[in-house]
């Protein structure tokens, strides 16, 4: 199975003189012209990321969550807290509630009835009614109509064809469509086709095609092709080329004052932060503020505890200021000793209210 060698790629076309004496100058003009703007446009463009890294992003950040803050404590919290502790009450307490109530216990029932009541008296003889008197009454009618509507439109369609239709299809058939056809298309069709275009190709468009193509095509396509494309393309490939070149000057100058900068400042910068603000840092973190949290810590706790503390004390309170008002048995608090009822003499039940007394064996009394 023999296989096919691909064709050679064409030559390139040969330049002319006029592409050869065009194209240094053109390149030297070019990339003196271009290598300032480059550097212009990678400064701006450096610029440009530093700034929008290190100081629009996080004012972006800081500003959003600041009108983020700022919309709930405007538009979200008091809507919340009036939906929660004002119309969610409202509406729970002073309506659902009631409603829920009056459907369970009143309207429900009675709505039961009411359909009971109405399938007794409303839908069984309406049911009854309907199969037995208008269901076939209906099927009568509608077999009656239909076929009455059947036969008047087999009559008025055809009464309406002869009428209306007929005599114009076959007057548009048979005379207007010959007439238009073999007495007006067919013989003008046939002057255009051998009498017009002839004389027209022949008389008027010959000349007229040669003095556009010898006058005009021609000398400007030579121009076009022998001066002006090869000036633009020469042009062209200047400026792609000092472009390039100029990328290469400019970040060669970017890398120089990267260095200088790097060994000027960034250098003595990490050492400064290094020798002087790690430790002084690691000194403040041990000696300043872990002790501070700890405090913190542990004041916090004693609130805590005291908070907790008067609000059992509190709670309490309440609790015994009901028991005195309505009544009732003290319940004790978790991990309150609980006081054991006094007996009476000659008795082995505790009587609720009397004072213990203190207990003596006999061994004791004598």
């Amino acid at each position: 199975m023999s296989m096919e060698k691909p064709a050679p790629p064409p030559a390139p076309a040969p330049e002319g003189c006029l592409t050869a004496v065009v194209r240094i100058p053109v390149r030297i003009v070019v990339l003196v012209l271009v290598v300032p703007v480059r550097m212009v446009w990678d400064v701006l463009a450096a610029g440009g990321r530093f700034v929008g890294r290190s100081v629009l992003r996080p004012l972006g950040r800081g500003l959003a969550a600041a009108g983020v803050w700022l919309g709930r404590a405007l538009f979200v919290w008091p809507w919340v807290a009036l939906w929660r502790y004002v119309l969610g009450p409202v509406l729970r307490y002073g309506i659902a509630v009631p409603s829920a109530w009056l459907y369970r216990a009143v309207l429900t029932p009675l709505g039961h009835g009411l359909v009971r009541l109405a399938e007794v008296l409303v839908r069984a003889p309406a049911a009854w009614l309907y199969h037995a008197v208008l269901t076939p009454l209906g099927q009568g009618l509608a077999w009656f109509f239909s076929r009455l509507g059947r036969g008047l439109a087999l009559g008025g369609g055809w009464l309406l064809r002869a009428l209306f239709v007929w005599p114009w299809v076959g007057l548009w058939r048979y005379v207007l469509v010959p007439l238009v056809r073999y007495g007006i298309v067919l013989p003008l069709s046939w002057l255009w086709r051998y009498a017009v275009v002839p004389a027209a190709r022949y008389g008027i468009a010959l000349p007229l095609g040669l003095l556009w193509r010898y006058a005009v095509v021609l000398p400007f396509g030579r121009l076009g092709r022998r001066v002006l494309l090869p000036v633009a393309r020469e042009i062209g490939a200047a400026f792609v080329v000092g472009w390039r070149v100029a990328g290469f000057v400019s970040r060669a100058v970017g890398r120089a004052l990267a260095l200088l900068a790097r060994t000027l400042v960034g250098r003595p910068a990490a050492w400064f932060y290094r020798s002087v603000c790690t430790p002084v840092g690691h000194w403040v973190r041990d000696s300043l503020w872990t002790p501070a949290r700890k405090a913190a810590a542990e004041a916090g706790r004693a609130v805590r505890g005291t908070l907790a503390a008067a609000r059992a004390t509190v709670r309490q309170a309440r609790a015994d200021a009901w028991r005195a008002l309505v009544g009732g048995t003290r319940v004790p608090e978790a991990g309150e000793p609980e006081v054991a009822k006094a007996r009476t003499l000659g008795s082995t039940r505790n009587v609720p209210g009397a004072v213990p007394a203190p207990e003596i064996s006999p061994q004791t009394r004598g």
